[in-house]
């Protein structure tokens, strides 16, 4: 079920996360549209972090969200790009009208049934559904201790969404494809970042500057950032790619 308590903080941060949140490998869009096609639908597009790659990959991009706060930087961003307020349960699109539907950091957030049932009404016969997250690199020690901060219960497993590995109602089995990269990043945008995540802009102020302690303690402690002003942080994109059946 979807903590609405936590999908909601994210509602007026949209010049905040798009300055402090990571974009996406451009190999991630390549798995998802290796070749043009005449129209893509980006879902819970944000400040249009991933949008931005798919642009050159239609004649017409569409973008939903349902912040006006993100809608606001998408559009200045992306004028190319039909910016459309909406949500996944909601989309405000025709029926088969899509040929590619990308969700990107997005998904959990859903109301998996509503939404897949949208997305199979808006795409083309057999059109395709592609799903992103970014996430810590399972061997970098500090970035996946900062994580566990943010989600204490966390202890296996990194995706996005674990449960994106089954079905989803209305289309095949996923393919699955991991992509690493690297970032290079400052502490004080590192630090910056966790504060554009749902627990932490949720979070009472003393908890939320206990949390930041946390992340600053674990920096100071481990000797790939202790002492730096800036490091390299290692990440991968986990991309499920489905077909509507």
């Amino acid at each position: 079920m979807v903590d609405e308590r936590l999908a909601g903080s994210f509602r007026g941060i949209g010049e905040d996360y798009d300055r402090h949140r990571p974009g996406f490998p451009v190999a991630a869009a390549d798995e998802i549209v290796p070749s043009t096609v005449p129209t893509i639908l980006d879902l819970g597009a944000g400040t249009g972090k991933f949008t931005a790659l798919l642009t050159s990959r239609a004649a017409r991009v569409i973008a939903v969200e349902p912040s006006e706060a993100m809608l606001g930087v998408l559009r200045r961003r992306l004028p190319e790009v039909d910016a459309l307020d909406g949500s996944a349960e909601r989309i405000p699109v025709a029926n088969g009208s899509v040929d590619v539907v990308t969700v990107a950091q997005a998904f959990h957030w859903f109301d998996r049934e509503d939404a897949c049932a949208e997305i199979r009404r808006v795409l083309v016969p057999r059109g395709v559904l592609g799903l992103v997250w970014n996430h810590s690199d399972p061997d970098c020690a500090w970035d996946l201790a900062c994580t566990r901060v943010a989600h204490p219960a966390l202890l296996n497993g990194l995706s996005g969404d674990d449960a994106t590995r089954e079905l989803l109602p209305g289309f095949a089995s996923p393919r699955f494809v991991q992509v690493s990269w690297r970032e290079r990043i400052s502490r004080q945008a590192y630090v910056a970042r966790w504060l554009t995540v749902s627990s932490f802009l949720a979070a009472a102020d003393d908890e939320r500057a206990r949390m930041v302690s946390a992340v600053e303690w674990i920096l100071d402690q481990d000797p790939e950032t202790a002492g730096r002003e800036e490091f390299e942080l290692p990440q991968v994109t986990d991309v499920y790619v489905y077909r509507a059946i």
